[in-house]
């Protein structure tokens, strides 16, 4: 994994704490510089590290890179052929079709393992992983101190989605003993992660510890749950599904506050206090 801004153990502003994500396409830049500038107003003092694949250009990148990210680049892991086969875009979404929302064609599935590469990062005795299509709204840095694995439930529509973890924003203890162990779990006979790093991430750590669903707030929330909402509340926002920045998505009319919201971030102008913002009407 070499990294492209290496920093020493001398280095005054080393922190053993960082926030991870992930950028496999420019696509995801867009959404990493809108999460990166997001941490940096809630005045945290960790370390923001964004992990991105070979097909992510350097001038990509650039932007984020100067509001202060780390770039480490991360390659795919070794799975095998079959495995790759088995999680491809179209064999994937075939075999386990998403139902209640739609993935943008810049998705690619098997992209999303390589957030395990997070495990690599040992450099950090804590992370906060937290999916480049998402804004940190409220400082979070408390959850450094979680255990790990910690995530929030999967909730987007109704209770019962409270069994399921989304893995859009974790906490994780970096460990190569803990990375090879996984590599030995994930690519096994006949392996199908239905929801990738998701689903495995479930099953590698049966007793993760639970996250309110504050600091994973799903953006299905606003309509399907808005007694759920409250602007004071949430820590990260999650555009899980159809992404911001995507034009005329099928849900921009529904989400529109919080598209607007995402796009102050992306440019940097007229960020509102978050406090501030009006939350959903709830119709009895």
């Amino acid at each position: 994994m070499p990294d492209d801004q290496a920093l020493t153990p001398a280095d005054p502003a080393r922190s053993d704490q960082a926030y991870v994500t992930l950028v496999t396409n420019g696509d995801y830049v867009r959404g990493a510089l809108a999460l990166v500038r997001s941490i940096t107003l809630t005045s945290s003092k960790a370390d923001i590290v964004v992990l991105h694949t070979g097909a992510v250009s350097a001038s990509e990148l650039s932007p984020v890179r100067a509001l202060g990210a780390r770039l480490v680049e991360a390659d795919l892991l070794p799975t095998s052929q079959a495995f790759n086969d088995r999680h491809a875009r179209a064999r994937l979404h075939g075999d386990a079709p998403f139902t209640k929302g739609r993935k943008p064609q810049f998705h690619t599935p098997l992209d999303n393992f390589v957030k395990l590469r997070l495990w690599q990062l040992e450099d950090y005795g804590s992370v906060i992983f937290i999916d480049a299509d998402a804004l940190v709204l409220h400082n979070i840095d408390r959850l450094f101190d979680y255990p790990e694995f910690s995530a929030a439930p999967n909730v987007y529509e109704t209770l019962s989605d409270f069994h399921r973890l989304n893995s859009g924003v974790f906490v994780a203890r970096p460990s190569a003993a803990t990375f090879a162990d996984m590599m030995q779990a994930l690519d096994g006979p006949e392996a199908f992660w239905r929801r990738t790093d998701q689903t495995f991430l479930q099953s590698y750590f049966p007793d993760w510890h639970g996250l309110p669903v504050f600091c994973n707030m799903l953006q299905y929330v606003w309509f399907n749950m808005p007694e759920l909402w409250d602007w004071a509340s949430i820590g990260v926002l999650h555009y899980q599904y159809e992404k911001p920045w995507e034009a005329d998505h099928p849900r921009s009319r529904d989400l529109a506050p919080l598209i607007h919201l995402w796009h102050a971030y992306y440019s940097g102008e007229a960020i509102p206090r978050i406090d501030d913002l009006k939350n959903p009407v709830i119709i009895p």
